[in-house]
């Protein structure tokens, strides 16, 4: 479900919050060594509890016309209007589907969603819901079709959710990988509302995904004199240590794609990265790294030296040529 892009980015933000802490402590590297796998793996256990709080609101903004309607009944003197509250969309098929999904019910269980919602903000953003011209036109039919089903689910999360100042606000303060994943997220939630039975919580990341994902933490990492041997040459007047640390730390990945990572085509790797740079470093970033890996990529070809060999950490580095740093 998580995409190669969104495990680069989560490589990314682990080798520089860990070299991050390196160069605070004046370059010391730590005497107890920094456990990178685990780093990255928080990153991803971040991005799975997000998701189940965001499948989590939906359902119980859905599920409130239940608890609406009870309250309103309950009242000393209720109306007619108290008493015949609809609940229709408290009974939406695909919500139950989701509700009832094994691995979606193991997945709240784990992760208590239920401790992190603010329940006025739930009653306000089911009002919107109430209020709104599509809801409207929901309970006015009196049967149920599977399009309409989810599209008042899709309605809920990507027109009351998504805009909602204050929901996105409280998202931001209780999870700090928001503005990181947001974009990877609503994808994640149009695929799981488009087939919910398809979706495994338990193995977000699939096996061959949390495997890139390591390789490439740790070949960046292990390898990043080699990498470096490839980058400084390009610089020209640049000074490394004046170069944003995001960018030395793309390209350094970039280059050990070409390398190390045999299934992946070069053009790839460095249209990745420039997207990357462009998002999260500075306004200049992807041109700059554009300009660095295509050129490293293009003497790479001219020297027949794309002979990309999967990283192991004993494994010799890749041969050079005359004209390049030993």
């Amino acid at each position: 479900m998580i995409s190669r892009r969104n495990i680069r980015v989560k490589v990314m933000q682990t080798i520089y919050s860990v070299e991050s802490q390196i160069a605070e402590s004046g370059g010391e590297v730590p005497a107890k060594p920094v456990d990178t796998v685990k780093i990255l793996q928080k990153h991803f256990d971040q991005t799975h509890s997000l998701f189940i709080y965001l499948i989590h609101f939906v359902t119980e903004v859905a599920r409130y016309a239940e608890t609406d309607a009870r309250n309103r009944a309950s009242k000393h003197l209720p109306s007619k209007e108290d008493l015949n509250v609809n609940i229709k969309l408290a009974g939406n098929e695909l919500l139950w589907k989701i509700l009832e999904h094994p691995s979606y019910k193991q997945a709240v269980k784990d992760d208590k969603p239920e401790g992190w919602v603010d329940q006025d903000m739930l009653k306000k953003i089911y009002q919107e819901l109430v209020d709104s011209e599509k809801y409207q036109q929901y309970i006015a039919v009196q049967g149920r079709d599977k399009k309409e089903e989810k599209e008042m689910l899709e309605y809920i999360f990507s027109t009351l959710l998504l805009p909602n100042e204050t929901f996105t606000s409280y998202l931001e303060e209780y999870f700090s990988n928001w503005d990181d994943d947001a974009d990877m997220l609503v994808v994640l939630m149009a695929n799981f509302l488009n087939k919910p039975s398809a979706s495994n919580f338990q193995e977000l990341l699939s096996k061959e995904k949390w495997q890139f994902a390591k390789n490439l933490l740790q070949t960046t990492l292990e390898k990043k004199e080699v990498a470096l041997q490839y980058i400084k040459p390009k610089l020209k007047n640049w000074d490394p240590d004046r170069i944003a640390s995001l960018d030395m730390i793309l390209m350094r990945m970039g280059v050990c794609e070409f390398l190390y990572f045999e299934t992946i085509p070069p053009k790839v790797t460095i249209n990745e990265y420039i997207d990357l740079a462009k998002e999260y470093s500075t306004p200049q970033s992807g041109q700059f790294v554009n300009g660095i890996l295509d050129n490293i990529h293009k003497d790479l070809v001219r020297d027949n030296q794309m002979h990309k060999v999967a990283f192991s950490p004993n494994a010799a580095q890749p041969q050079q040529s005359a004209n390049k740093p030993s």
